[in-house]
């Protein structure tokens, strides 16, 4: 039933070839750890600490500060050096703690948890929430308020997603391969919290071993099956998977829980299972590092707060002449202005092109061939919507969906006239945020 997949998307050239065949290293600790208090959606958490306290893997420096927070933990032990804005891979300077590690890597006290089995549900999601877990996919949602639905809207459906759709980016398929019980633990315990009656877990058929691998797993029946998805971008996005696996149709505006669904990230699944059943908060994440100017592509264990300048080094350094370095993979990452910026939670990948793939083409005048249209998995008409942003009409754009734009890339990509519109509906959206805020203000 789910190869019937969704509307639009493309097939970009995946790479994966690149670093699909690495075994997850562990990345040396930095001697430096920028932390930025602002990592996942929602209201960024408050420094606990000042500078000259001593910290451990694990300590908390950041208390979560609204409905929608996490707290922050340091990634190494040492000193605290300074709190003082710092670049952030999204573009902003961000408050930041600095740490000096001291090279002991003495860890923080865990909790004494009881087993999985014996927790409430309450006490798993307490467990989830001040291990500072988020969406580790990318968007990076706070995980305790994900499994949190409001009681009118029950959850029957749980989604491990592994389709890992973005080009170039292996580290969910190695996480897959290397951590595959430990991730259907997680997700046994995301069905206990959910109360849910069926899990799914959601694998591209480009990766069969990782396949193979989770049929083992859940062939004595413990709730979940492996659904194995056609190679189609952007297949990993959760309202494009819910449509694919259960032809259930997230309404505009709506979020998953409002369709019976919850859709969780492999590696977040991971993640929870750590939190709940060692106390273990997030202070490390698996990143893929890979391109074609980089000298040996790898999937790296990497802690928060590690300059992206150091997993360069770890993977041989730079090779030719760098054209781009972005964070995250092609269709959907960000490019820097510097590799100082650190691994932050929502950090998949870096990618890494040479100057020749990396030039962007003058923009041209749209033709209304209507690729954009056939190809946009939000069923949107982004010609129409980027002419609109460009003028200034936000109500129109509004009017046309601009809101329900995923930005996954999927029309500038097929565009033969190059035009910049994923840029353009990044723009719109935020001064339409920026109107409501005043509006709401006033």
């Amino acid at each position: 039933m789910w190869r019937r997949g969704f509307p639009g998307g493309t097939h970009p050239h995946y790479h994966k070839d690149l670093s699909s065949g690495k075994a997850i290293e562990e990345l040396a600790a930095p001697e430096e750890a920028v932390i930025p208090l602002h990592q996942h959606t929602g209201a960024p958490s408050e420094p606990i600490v000042k500078v000259g306290d001593r910290v451990r893997v694990g300590t908390k420096i950041g208390e979560a500060a609204g409905a929608i927070s996490v707290p922050t933990h340091s990634s190494i032990a040492g000193e605290v050096k300074k709190i003082e804005p710092r670049p952030h891979p999204l573009g902003a300077n961000i408050l930041s703690v600095v740490i000096a590690n001291d090279g002991s890597d003495e860890e923080e006290e865990k909790a004494v948890l009881k087993p999985a089995a014996e927790q409430t549900r309450e006490e798993m999601i307490g467990a989830i929430k001040e291990a500072g877990i988020v969406g580790l996919g990318g968007a990076a949602f706070p995980t305790f308020f994900k499994l949190s639905p409001p009681k009118d809207y029950p959850v029957d459906t749980v989604i491990l997603n592994g389709a890992e759709c973005e080009p170039y980016l292996t580290a969910d398929h190695r996480l897959m391969l290397e951590h595959a019980e430990e991730i259907v633990q997680g997700g046994k315990i995301i069905m206990k919290v959910l109360d849910a009656r069926q899990g799914f877990i959601a694998i591209e058929e480009n990766k069969p071993d990782a396949i193979a691998l989770m049929e083992k797993l859940v062939a004595g029946g413990n709730g979940f099956r492996v659904a194995e998805m056609p190679e189609r971008y952007p297949q990993g996005a959760e309202k494009q998977l819910i449509k694919a696996l259960l032809r259930r149709e997230v309404p505009c505006g709506g979020l998953p829980f409002h369709v019976g669904t919850l859709v969780q990230n492999v590696g977040t699944a991971l993640a929870i299972y750590e939190a709940v059943t060692e106390g273990r908060p997030l202070t490390r994440r698996v990143a893929t590092v890979t391109g074609s100017a980089v000298a040996e592509p790898k999937n790296l264990m990497v802690r928060i707060g590690t300059p992206v300048a150091q997993l360069i080094e770890a993977c041989g350094g730079y090779r030719g002449e760098v054209g781009k370095l972005i964070v995250g993979g092609p269709m959907m990452g960000l490019a820097q202005f510097t590799d100082e910026v650190p691994v932050i939670k929502g950090t998949s990948g870096i990618l890494v092109l040479t100057e020749e793939e990396a030039v962007v083409p003058d923009p041209e005048p749209c033709i209304r061939c209507a690729r954009c249209v056939d190809t946009c998995p939000m069923r949107l008409v982004p010609c129409t919507i980027q002419d609109y942003v460009e003028y200034g009409l936000l109500d129109e754009a509004t009017d046309w969906g601009l809101m329900d734009c995923i930005e996954c890339g999927c029309c500038a990509f097929v565009c033969p006239a190059r035009r910049r519109l994923v840029g353009f509906f990044k723009y719109g959206k935020a001064l339409v945020m920026e109107r409501r805020k005043k509006s709401a203000a006033s």
